[in-house]
């Protein structure tokens, strides 16, 4: 495998003196322990220009989230220092992959061969890697449908949702699909930011006829994140005029945004008018079983990584909301796993993911797992408590130690003292016994996914 050379001392000495300055730069804003853990690995890869800034890391994650978190950061922080500057390209550096443009800073997208300007989109969020179910189903559907080639049967499609839950896949989905069928084509995807980042600095620049014949002229027009431009009303006032092109030419328009047209904050009625005259499709936060389906797609495309079916249950179950942190979540615990050695088991993942568990755990108490093991096994709250060793009352109590090590903070000690002021040993022996009869015994692994989704539903 070809690796990426990194910069060396005295060769591109602009770019080496500019990547200095950014670097100390985000140590000193970053703070060293965010620093040390994502920034201090990222190095500047020796075919950098001052045009295109490459950047690489050892893995594929962390790659990602600094793609994620520091993207514009980066491009802003080495333009303060290179104008010239036209992106920052962030790559895994044992990988032979080509660079993903991750931000454009002027007009210079790749352009397909007989066609005019289109943006890069990303070759992972396509049709066929987005999981469907009932509560994305229509936004897939509809994203489809524009993509075909042929008059559009709608146009703007209108997508909205809380964050990370699939409209920026959607929308490069819908770019590659429409270029795929459409080789001689143009299509161009922006965050709303950008939009106007541009725009204002064609106005500037007394050049805002460039600007608009180059958007205009596009076949397809996606913007994100549209909520980003709410109170700016010059701004408003292009797009809004940009979108009326659109709409009279029976292009394609895709906007993406947080909440619905008519509940966009600091937009104007007319606008919010417009982009709701055609079809206006809502993302629902997953369920369970898309939860499930999501990481398992994603466990599919690595055929050698393991991770227990507990470990999928448990994040599943914990994080909820949001698609995009569910499959960080994934991510980081793989890549933690490959840079440690360690076998991914229910405990690693709890070490390496307690952040995050915690911050979006609800907080189940002890006495709520005693209730609903107890019911479920149609006994007394106090049997659980009890010196009653017979099996039928001796396997729930042990599963609900194990629930209360899986489903609260709580130490062992404290846990064994809602037992009936039991040993820290006893629930040591009670979690890895229920560990092991998960796998040898259907009903047992049964009876706990139904409290887990019972206590946590």
């Amino acid at each position: 495998m070809t690796q990426a050379r990194i910069l060396e001392t005295g060769n591109g000495d602009a770019v080496a003196n500019a990547w200095g300055h950014v670097r100390g730069n985000l140590r000193r804003s970053a703070g060293q322990r965010l620093f040390d853990q994502w920034l201090k690995p990222v190095e500047l890869i020796r075919e950098s220009s001052e045009a295109e800034i490459r950047l690489g890391l050892p893995s594929d994650f962390m790659a990602q989230w600094v793609r994620n978190h520091y993207a514009e950061r980066l491009l802003l922080e080495f333009r303060a220092v290179l104008p010239s500057v036209e992106t920052v390209c962030i790559e895994t550096v044992s990988n032979t992959l080509p660079a993903q443009r991750v931000l454009h800073a002027g007009d210079n997208d790749t352009r397909p061969p007989a066609g005019g300007e289109s943006s890069t989109f990303d070759p992972r969020f396509v049709f066929d890697r987005f999981v469907v179910d009932a509560s994305n189903r229509v936004a897939f559907n509809a994203a489809r449908k524009l993509a075909e080639p042929g008059v559009p049967q709608f146009s703007p499609l209108f997508l909205h949702s809380a964050t990370g839950q699939g409209k920026t896949h959607l929308m490069h989905a819908i770019g590659q699909a429409f270029l795929e069928s459409n080789p001689r084509a143009t299509a161009i995807y922006m965050p709303a930011e950008r939009f106007m980042f541009e725009f204002v600095r064609a106005l500037k620049a007394k050049d805002t006829i460039a600007f608009k014949a180059r958007l205009r002229g596009a076949d397809l027009l996606m913007i994100d994140d549209l909520q980003f431009i709410g109170g700016k009303d010059v701004t408003q006032e292009e797009f809004f005029h940009t979108v009326n092109e659109f709409m009279g030419a029976g292009k394609r328009l895709v906007i993406a945004a947080d909440r619905a047209p008519q509940a966009l904050e600091g937009f104007v009625p007319q606008l919010a008018g417009r982009l709701g005259s055609g079809l206006v499709a809502d993302i629902r936060p997953p369920e369970l079983e898309l939860r499930r389906a999501i990481l398992q797609r994603k466990l599919d495309e690595m055929p050698d990584v393991a991770v227990p079916e507990d470990v999928i249950e448990l994040l599943a179950a914990r994080i909820t909301s949001n698609v995009r942190e569910l499959e960080g979540a994934l991510n980081r615990l793989v890549a933690y796993a490959q840079l440690n050695g360690e076998a991914i088991t229910i405990d690693f993942a709890v070490q390496t993911l307690g952040e995050v568990l915690r911050h979006v755990q609800r907080r189940i108490t002890i006495d709520e797992i005693q209730r609903a093991v107890s019911a479920h096994f149609d006994l007394k709250q106090l049997d659980l408590i009890s010196e009653r060793r017979a099996v039928a009352i001796a396997r729930p109590r042990q599963i609900a130690m194990y629930l209360a090590k899986r489903l609260t903070t709580r130490s062992l000690p404290e846990i064994g003292r809602k037992f009936g002021n039991r040993d820290h040993s006893t629930v040591i022996h009670a979690v890895r016994r229920i560990e092991d009869l998960r796998g040898k015994d259907g009903e047992i692994d049964g009876a706990v996914r139904t409290l887990m989704r019972k206590l946590e539903g």
